[in-house]
């Protein structure tokens, strides 16, 4: 029959069995070669991950009512650049949304199928996940590629939201193996994450608007770029700007390539006239 899937790829029991509210567990029972982990069964070496196209940097930080992410757009394969315009942060849900660090390919499909666990969860309990139970469900997506990061293909995400229990923003880390880790303020992942945190570090304040951070995320990801090869700056004559995402209690909005195009042009003015960027203000010491 036209549009279904050969028996042997879905197993049929598994629909019929009483499962939790986890597609992942799902899918795990109905076909467990779509799972990200079963991308490193092949016997794939540390090399071919390392050939593998990547993605960096992604950068988020808390903003007054919510939170703000946004990442370049470059992906490199080696000492190349494979792709100029790839997206890293994704909408997660209504009051979520997560980017991606490592090998694109998997960390895209850890973001989707992260995308349809949550959808899966809702409708089947009637209510979405508190920001909390996400991080969680997250935690167990990257656990379970855990195999195939030991053969090199890593993928690392960064999940931000609107905890609508506090009202407020918060940020979430994960390591290879699962762990998951809350950031306060602000933090970054990817190969120029450290470059990006030094910038906020000078830039970020609490209690700032959503557009100042938006400004000061932009400013983190110029300075990611300037000093690491693999992360992207805004490219003004190809019109390829970084996507910039807020989470508030409105919900998950991505700024439009105009908005993102006007905080870039704004960046690189300012670099103009002062190449290392805005610096922080220091506090004169009393005499």
């Amino acid at each position: 029959m036209g549009g279904i899937e050969p028996q042997s790829r879905w197993q049929a029991s598994a629909f019929l069995a009483a499962g939790s509210s986890s597609f992942s567990d799902f899918l795990a029972a109905a076909a467990p070669d779509l799972l990200p982990a079963k991308a490193g069964s092949a016997g794939t070496g540390v090399m071919a991950g390392q050939d593998l196209p990547h993605g960096t940097t992604i950068v988020a930080a808390v903003c007054d009512g919510g939170v703000v992410m946004a990442g370049d757009r470059r992906a490199t394969a080696g000492n190349m650049i494979s792709q100029r315009d790839i997206e890293k942060v994704f909408r997660s849900d209504e009051f979520s949304c997560v980017g991606i660090s490592g090998v694109a390919g998997i960390g895209i499909e850890v973001a989707r199928l992260f995308q349809v666990e949550l959808e899966h969860y809702e409708k089947l309990e009637g209510r979405s996940l508190s920001l909390e139970g996400k991080a969680n469900r997250l935690a167990g997506i990257v656990r379970s590629n855990l195999g195939a990061a030991m053969q090199g293909l890593v993928a690392v995400p960064l999940l931000a939201g609107f905890d609508e229990e506090v009202g407020l923003g918060r940020i979430f880390s994960y390591d290879v193996a699962g762990g998951r880790y809350e950031e306060q303020r602000f933090f970054s992942i990817g190969s120029g994450s450290v470059f990006a945190r030094g910038a906020l570090k000078k830039l970020y304040r609490d209690g700032m608007p959503a557009g100042d951070v938006v400004l000061a995320c932009m400013h983190a990801l110029y300075d990611a770029a300037d000093d690491d090869s693999a992360t992207g700056g805004p490219d003004l004559p190809r019109r390829i700007y970084p996507v910039i995402a807020t989470v508030t209690d409105d919900g998950f909005r991505r700024l439009s390539e105009e908005e993102a195009g006007r905080y870039a042009q704004a960046v690189v003015t300012e670099r103009m006239r002062v190449p290392d960027g805005p610096s922080a203000p220091m506090e004169q010491l009393e005499s």
